[in-house]
């Protein structure tokens, strides 16, 4: 039960107070007159005024609310550092039965957000809070209390937001004598050109003990011997960062490791990078004009990634019709520029239905075949010229063509056919339309084919009457390519159907560029989330194992399985985060699986940084309870208050009684209405008139 008076005027309430205003000068008017019966006639006004207002006594019903107090505990990935998780766990449990002991109070417990909701390695611990205080009635928050290591990256710009007129005390799970060490990257390259250095800044830190002191780093390049390197804490560290390959280059630098440190996950740093190749010069050399020559330009000149320079030789040496040189708008072709001057500035030179016509020495030839020896690369894409007298294969270039033709030209319809070394390879692995393995392809047929003697190289595609159709080849260091027909282009023009001329054309001259997809034999590992996918392409029947090696030193041996013709794979969980390291038969690669340079394990010391302002805005406290070999504070006193500001000292901790209730009924009931207002009002009124008349 509940008792109060509450007044209901029977006007407004400004009409009610300019009505006390009047009755208030009135009754000082008639005091100051010092009349007969002036207190009476005072009282006759206040009594009028009284009934104008309209006391009530009202009578509730009450139901006594609980005070809820919230506990919200720190449930991210550095509470598993130096025994915290263990003594969070103590603090709660003594928390929760303390403060279920108190009368009144109702107790909950939220926790941290999650990585995995947030998608961020990061303590999220104020949006735990404000999910767990979203059906919390502000006039029932008793008080909040913090569970954490302190280093929280959720908190709000307004301390005092956080549980308006609840005090908000943290209790450190932690010691301020902790130490640890760390490795920042302060800034690093997101991408560089194949072949060039960058740098990456690297700064050192130490938290807890002197900040600064000598440090040793170890740098893990790709495929290259670890480099050690001397620093000092407190510095910052350039490192070379070097771009190999094309692609995700990664690079790990790893600080040694010291005594006492609560955690040796921040003591990594992984950098990774894109490599980008310049774009790709290719040299086209057409011999005579033909319906495919136009196939060849448009595919290389839509390619983004490569710039292309194109000759067709029109006019040979031979060639003398009495034109003089000024009325010509013909060039000369630029042997020397091109084969001698600035033949290694080309990726790759394709001799497109070219035969030997005078325009090319055979020194020039001779210098296409040492350029392949050093890495360049070939591709001729031959006609009936081939197995002329003029024919390549007659010049010094056949030292390093995989085919000789044998002088026959096959002159009858045919599908392409991919062999069974071409299923494997990945210029023709997976070309659309195919087939299976005894079936026939369903793209458009074919209508010549150079006959010729396989002298080395792969053959992975065959012609008419099971000839050779395109026959590669590693020489030196470099490649060569024979395309033993001039019809790729009857695809391009949609006869009888077509075919994946793009596919073929495209992956062909990028295999002959190295593109590193294209490579035959290569191991690839990607990580994401807490995943771990290993990739294998061979030309081989059957691979070895893989051995993985985890981010904590320790191995595995992986069996692959075979999903296509050529390819393996494997798909892991990874129980750790960092840079995994596999190798299998010779090769090696390594991934990034997890946020290793995460915020989470950027710092991972105990602090108050974020927790004072908060309990100074709130009027909480912040207490330091200690954790793994630490001295253990004793929880301190709870106890309700009411009226103070500040909500802690220094052996208790305060929660703010609300008194919170819900009105279950109200009766009113009038004081100063009917009969007895009335018979009140008119007794002073008497009074004053029998005063007055003496």
């Amino acid at each position: 039960m509940n008792w109060t008076i509450d007044f209901m005027p029977l006007v407004s309430r400004e009409i009610l107070w300019a009505a006390a205003a009047l009755v208030a000068v009135l009754s000082v008017a008639i005091l100051w007159s010092g009349r007969r019966g002036a207190l009476l006639r005072v009282l006759s006004l206040v009594t009028l005024l009284v009934a104008i207002a309209n006391p009530n006594f009202i009578k509730e019903q009450r139901e006594i609310l609980p005070n809820i107090a919230v506990i919200a505990v720190d449930a991210s990935t550095s509470q598993t550092l130096g025994g915290r998780e263990a003594r969070a766990a103590e603090l709660r449990t003594d928390l929760e039965a303390k403060l279920k002991a108190i009368p009144n109070v109702q107790v909950r417990v939220v926790e941290s957000v999650k990585a995995a909701e947030t998608g961020k390695e990061e303590t999220a611990l104020f949006s735990g809070l404000n999910h767990g205080l979203s059906d919390v009635p502000p006039d029932r928050l008793a008080g909040v209390f913090l569970i954490t290591d302190g280093q929280i990256h959720d908190a709000p710009t307004d301390p005092a937001s956080i549980a308006p007129g609840a005090p908000v005390h943290t209790l450190l799970n932690g010691s301020p004598d902790e130490r640890d060490a760390r490795v920042e990257v302060v800034s690093a390259p997101r991408f560089g050109l194949v072949g060039s250095d960058q740098v990456a800044e690297i700064k050192l830190e130490r938290q807890g003990g002197a900040v600064d002191g000598p440090a040793t780093l170890k740098i893990h390049r790709e495929n290259e011997p670890v480099e050690t390197l001397d620093a000092r804490f407190g510095e910052t560290v350039k490192v070379r960062f070097p771009f190999k390959h094309a692609g995700q280059t990664i690079m790990e630098v790893e600080l040694a490791p010291e005594p006492g440190e609560l955690t040796l996950a921040n003591n990594r740093a992984v950098i990774a990078a894109e490599g980008v190749r310049e774009n790709l010069r290719v040299l086209l050399v057409s011999g005579e004009p033909h319906a495919g020559e136009r196939t060849w330009r448009n595919l290389l000149r839509s390619d983004a990634s490569v710039d292309l320079v194109h000759f067709t030789i029109l006019r040979p040496p031979e060639k003398h019709d009495g034109t003089p040189p000024n009325q010509l708008s013909l060039i000369a072709f630029p042997t020397r520029e091109l084969f001698s001057e600035k033949l290694n500035d080309f990726d790759l030179i394709i001799f497109d239905r070219y035969q030997r016509r005078g325009v090319l020495p055979l020194i020039y030839l001779d210098n296409v075949a040492r350029y392949v020896q050093k890495g360049g690369a070939v591709l001729v894409a031959a006609g009936e010229d081939f197995a002329s007298t003029q024919s390549l294969s007659k010049t010094p270039l056949a030292n390093v063509l995989p085919a000789r033709p044998t002088g026959r030209v096959i002159e009858e319809a045919f599908r392409p056919r991919v062999t069974a070394t071409g299923v494997k390879h990945p210029v023709t692995s997976g070309l659309p339309g195919a087939g299976a393995k005894d079936q026939q392809p369903s793209w458009g047929r074919w209508l010549r084919v150079v006959e010729t003697d396989s002298s080395g190289g792969d053959v992975v595609m065959t012609g008419a009457q099971d000839a050779p159709l395109l026959v590669l080849s590693r020489e030196g260091e470099g490649r060569v390519a024979v395309l033993l027909s001039d019809h790729a282009w009857l695809w391009a023009r949609g006869y009888d159907g077509g075919g994946p001329h793009a596919d073929l054309l495209r992956r062909l001259s990028h295999w002959l560029m190295k593109e590193p997809d294209l490579e035959e034999e290569w191991l690839r590992a990607s990580g994401e989330a807490k995943r771990l996918k290993i990739v294998r392409r061979s030309m081989k029947d059957s691979v070895g194992q893989a051995t993985v090696t985890l981010p904590s030193g320790k191995t595995e041996t992986v069996a692959l399985a075979e999903t296509t013709s050529g390819m393996w794979d494997k798909t892991l969980d990874a129980t750790e985060a960092g840079v995994y390291r596999v190798e299998m038969d010779g090769l090696s690669t390594i991934a990034l699986v997890g946020a290793v340079n995460s915020r989470e394990f950027a710092k991972v010391t105990t602090t108050d940084a974020v927790a004072k302002p908060v309990g100074d805005a709130t009027g909480g406290g912040v207490f330091w309870m200690g954790a793994g070999d630490s001295a253990k504070a004793a929880m301190p006193r709870l106890a309700m208050m009411t009226g103070a500001k500040k909500m802690h000292g220094g052996g208790w901790i305060g929660l703010r009684d609300r008194k919170p209730h819900l009105v279950r009924s109200v009766s009113y009931t009038p004081l100063f209405t009917g009969f007895a207002a009335l018979a009140l009002l008119l007794g002073f009124l008497g009074m004053t008139w029998w005063r007055e008349g003496r």
